[in-house]
């Protein structure tokens, strides 16, 4: 392998599944683990992974969430995050896919399509162009959706961020987490962009930021 080794990180609460994991995987790769869901993102964001293996059903805390954190933190939403999960069924590998998982794998883990699979991520995520890096742009939207009372409303923000699948921006709305808004541009009259789901509520010092990826985009957008 030319030049230094590609670094995975791996969450999972189970230790023998991660005694293996590193076991199959330390020849080519330098493994991170955790056992403690909570420290995932800060791990991540440490120590910049090539690629984040996941396992969905930790006790007190989902993969779903941390999926969710991975996907839609503007430092971590590069990163490649495989599910690893006993767990088969097409709505929960679905689901996943929505949230931004590259992958899912069921346990018992394949590892020689594992390995596979990392090499092609890995590699292509190297020469890939950083489409989804988060660009600091302030641009005016409007969006429209449905409040928690099942209200039509509309507000004004301003994003603090932009990338090719979406935005975050603070929204004194409050739009529940996973309900979808229309997407207007606003910086010449109402431009119809298309509709996004909301992946991720944060409160921020008493202010509440939606991050939205779009799951139809049939208008203009900043960045194409």
């Amino acid at each position: 392998m030319g030049g230094s080794m590609a670094t995975i990180l791996i969450v999972d609460d189970d230790e023998a599944l991660r005694r293996l994991m590193r076991l199959e995987l330390s020849e080519s790769y330098k493994i991170i683990d955790s056992g403690v869901p909570e420290q995932g993102l800060a791990l991540a964001l440490e120590n910049k992974p090539d690629a984040i293996l996941l396992d969905l059903r930790m006790p007190k805390y989902s993969g779903y969430e941390l999926l969710q954190t991975f996907t839609a933190f503007s430092r971590t939403q590069v990163i490649p995050v495989i599910i690893v999960s006993g767990e088969g069924g097409t709505q929960t590998r679905d689901q996943c896919k929505q949230l931004g998982a590259a992958a899912y794998f069921e346990k018992p883990i394949d590892f020689d399509a594992l390995r596979a699979f990392l090499v092609q991520v890995i590699k292509t995520r190297k020469y890939t162009p950083r489409s989804e890096v988060r660009v600091r742009l302030h641009v005016p939207l409007l969006l429209k959706g449905t409040t928690e009372e099942g209200q039509r409303q509309e507000v004004a923000v301003i994003t603090e961020n932009v990338s090719l699948s979406g935005f975050s921006c603070p929204c004194s709305v409050e739009f529940p987490a996973a309900s979808t808004v229309e997407v207007f541009l606003t910086t010449y009259g109402e431009q119809y962009v298309g509709k996004a789901k909301i992946v991720h509520v944060e409160l921020k010092s008493m202010v509440r930021y939606c991050g939205c990826l779009f799951t139809a985009k049939t208008g203009p957008w900043v960045l194409s």
